[in-house]
Formats: C-alpha cells, sequence, structure tokens
C-alpha cells in the first residue's frame, strides 16, 4: 500500500473512526513491521481479530520484547489473550507464555483455563470452600445417563423445514462419514437451537440424536453448576472426557445461557471460569472433539457471549418457531390420543384459531378441555367425553405463550442483527404478520 493511500485512511479514520478502518491501518502497520504506531488503533481493530492476528501478536512479542509489545495484549479479551498464550507455547516461548499468564492471572481471574494451568504444570490455587476431590468422567456419569427409548424424526409433529436442515447439515454427515471425510468435512461441531419456550427444542435435539445412532447426553445447568469453586468447571470437563469415550455422541446443553452468557453481563469470576472452560472444551485445544455433536438450545439467543458463536463453535444455527396450521393439528389430535373425546371434533378450526400456540401451549389446552369435561361429569354424575364445546371453552380461556418472545426477538432482529443471525425470525414475522 502506497503511503499517500495509508495516509488518507488514516484521515478517514480521525474523521470517523471505526473498527474496519483500524483493522486496515492495523495490517499495513504490521506488515510495515511499524509496531510503534499499532497501539493506538488496536482497541478498534480488536473486535475484527482473528486466529492469524492473535498468531501474529505472539509472534510480535516474542521476537521484540519490549514495554510496548506487551502493552499490546492488556487491550485483548479474555479469550484472545488465552489464545496468544497458546500460541506462545507452540512457538517454543514456554517460559514467556507462562510469565504472561501469572501476571493476566492476577489481575483478571478469567483468563484461567484448564488446559493452560496443566501446560504450566501449576496447582490449583484457587480459594476452595471445602475439600474437593477432581472430578472425572466415572463420578459424573449419573449426572448424564444415555437415554434408553431413541427419538426420532418420526416421533415429532412438524418443524419440516427444520428437520430438513438439521438432517443435511448434522445427521448426514454422522451415517456418511466416509463421504464428508473425503471433503475433509468434520463430523459434530456445535449447533444451537433457539426460539420461543415449548416448540420442540429438546425433543429436536433427542430425535437428532436418535437419527443419527449416537449416543445421547442431556445436560441441565444444574448438572453442572456447584456452590464450590472450581468444581462447575471440572464437572463439564468430566462431560466431554465420558462423551468423547463413547464417540460418536451428542450433548445436548438445555438452556445454553446458563452456562454460556455474555461474560460482561457475570456477576463474578466463577462464571468466567465456566465460560472460559467450556469454549476450552468445544475448541477440543487438548483433545479430538471429531464425532461429537455439540446441541444447545436457548430461548434468549442474545444473550449468549459472542465467542461462542464465532465458527467452529456454536457456528450453526436454527430457527424453532412456533407449529404452523398443520402442524397445530396434528399436535392437538397428539395429545387427545387415548382421551375419552367425541367423533365430531374439528380439529382444524381449533388449530385455525390457535395461532401463535407453542406446542406446550396446545397441549395445555387438551389440558383444560379434559378439566372442563370432568367437571361436566362430576356435574351431571355421568360420563361426559371432551366435545368440541370444551377446546371452544379452554381456547377462550387461554393464549399464546408466544407473542411476547416473537415481540422481543423482531426487536433484535431488526437492530443487532450481527452477521444475518435472525434472518430465519424476520422471515416467519413476515409470513405469519406477528
Amino acid at each position: 500500500m502506497e503511503d499517500k493511500v495509508l495516509n488518507g485512511l488514516i484521515i478517514a479514520f480521525q474523521a470517523a473512526p471505526s473498527s474496519e478502518l483500524a483493522k486496515l491501518i492495523w495490517d499495513e502497520y504490521l506488515s510495515r513491521k511499524n509496531y510503534a504506531e499499532l497501539g493506538q488503533y488496536i482497541d478498534l481493530a480488536r473486535p475484527l481479530f482473528d486466529d492469524t492476528d492473535l498468531q501474529n501478536l505472539a509472534r510480535i512479542v516474542c521476537e521484540y520484547d519490549s514495554k510496548e509489545t506487551h502493552s499490546l495484549l492488556d487491550a485483548l479479551d479474555t479469550e484472545q489473550i488465552q489464545k496468544v498464550i497458546e500460541h506462545l507455547i507452540l512457538s517454543g516461548q514456554k517460559a514467556l507464555a507462562k510469565n504472561f499468564y501469572l501476571n493476566r492471572l492476577e489481575i483478571e481471574a478469567a483468563v484461567r483455563k484448564q488446559s493452560l494451568q496443566e501446560a504450566f504444570e501449576l496447582e490449583d490455587n484457587r480459594v476452595k470452600l471445602k475439600v474437593i476431590e477432581k472430578s472425572d468422567a466415572d463420578s459424573v456419569v449419573l449426572l448424564f445417563q444415555e437415554q434408553q427409548v431413541k427419538t426420532t424424526f418420526n416421533d415429532i409433529v412438524g418443524l419440516d423445514e427444520v428437520k430438513k436442515q438439521v438432517n443435511k447439515k448434522i445427521i448426514l454427515p454422522f451415517q456418511k462419514p466416509s463421504l464428508f471425510k473425503r471433503f475433509k468435512k468434520k463430523v459434530g461441531g456445535g449447533v444451537l437451537l433457539y426460539g420461543p419456550p415449548g416448540c420442540g427444542k429438546t425433543l429436536l435435539a433427542r430425535a437428532t440424536s436418535g437419527e443419527c445412532k449416537a449416543s445421547f447426553f442431556n445436560i441441565e445447568a444444574a448438572d453442572i453448576l456447584d456452590m464450590y469453586i472450581g468444581e462447575s468447571e471440572q464437572k463439564l470437563r468430566a462431560v466431554f472426557e465420558k462423551a468423547r469415550s463413547e464417540k460418536p455422541a451428542v450433548i445436548f446443553f438445555d438452556e445454553l445461557e446458563a452456562l454460556a452468557g455474555k461474560r460482561e453481563h457475570g456477576k463474578n469470576a466463577t462464571h468466567n471460569n465456566i465460560v472460559s472452560q467450556f469454549l476450552s472444551e468445544l475448541d477440543g485445544f487438548s483433545q479430538a472433539n471429531d464425532g461429537i455433536l455439540v446441541l444447545a438450545s436457548t430461548n434468549v439467543p442474545w444473550s449468549i457471549d459472542a465467542a461462542f458463536l464465532r465458527p467452529g463453535r456454536f457456528d450453526r444455527m436454527f430457527f424453532v418457531p412456533p407449529p404452523d396450521a398443520q402442524a397445530r393439528e396434528g399436535i392437538l389430535k397428539h395429545h387427545m390420543a387415548g382421551r375419552p373425546s367425541d367423533s365430531g371434533i374439528n380439529y382444524k378450526a381449533i388449530a385455525q384459531k390457535a395461532s401463535g400456540y407453542s406446542g406446550a401451549d396446545l397441549a395445555n389446552l387438551i389440558e383444560m378441555a379434559a378439566d372442563e369435561a370432568i367437571e361436566e361429569s362430576i356435574e351431571q354424575n355421568k360420563d361426559s367425553a371432551i366435545s368440541q364445546a370444551h377446546l371452544s371453552t379452554a381456547l377462550q380461556d387461554s393464549q399464546a405463550t408466544t407473542t411476547e418472545w416473537l415481540t422481543t426477538a423482531r426487536n433484535y432482529a431488526r437492530y443487532a442483527n450481527d452477521g444475518s443471525r435472525y434472518n430465519d425470525v424476520l422471515s416467519f414475522i413476515k409470513k405469519h404478520g406477528k
């Protein structure tokens, strides 16, 4: 790049600073080895750094060991600092990496990472509230026993488009590993299911596991979170160790935000440590995650730490919407099965009036109608079956629980749609007029 062009970029940056301009100037100064100028652009350029940029930073620190180059690292976030330290280790600068790690650890406890602790052969010097024996896969196996009854897509009513996408992008790599290996495509990875509560995210995860014919481990936040410092990270690590020993395997994390919420919203260092450990396990820095599919669900994808959503982690997101009219009709019939009911019930008409209802809402609708029939049986002292009138009364007394979620999601999709992440939400709202 000519000096004239570089000067033009600098003038444009001074007039209207932006991350994109800062990154362009950063790259140019880096190519010229003019490291003295990098400091003034790193704050804005940092969000655009990829692994190569962090590797370059590690190289600069190694080659030009000075106060100025060291200060560049102060602007990095926790995950980026960890990556730079890992690159320092790989470049043979273990002593320098350890020094950086220990110094940063004194300032920010969240930088602690189990793989780095082991690499530097450090004892666990965190504060403990009780004596804790190290958790391993065998000691936590009861937390996530494999499901005995396999669920498949045949057990799911509706969600045809989502099932089609999941089959193409997740299930086929498990069923045809040799084909994907030929194209150097890894089997596994991370997939995030998001949408309103009660719309079938957990059921879809179980069915995905059943279609993959893989071991399925259902992990809830309560299985991992522990009141004692350090225990949560050990449990999380043990979960992945157990899954790696039973490949192919699917690990499903329900309510992901409890374990992977944004670190800037964390109230203490413990949360940040859990996030860091989770990221480390997803990356498989010291372990191979090929053959491990990590599924997760959340009702609030905008609360997930951005580090989880980059390529290589939860890079595939599927919107699980409220059921359409045809699916609602099928769900109503499914939940009515085995109950005494009139033969003339117009399920289609009920489904049309239940627009916006989730699967859980529809199940509750049937329960309310059953309550009406039971009450009528008691009052009239005779057996009554669930009728169209009972369903209509239940419909009047209930409402869709997805409306509030869709309103919030619409705002995020319109004004904070980073990387077109919520385009599926916008398409759904536009189609259904919610």
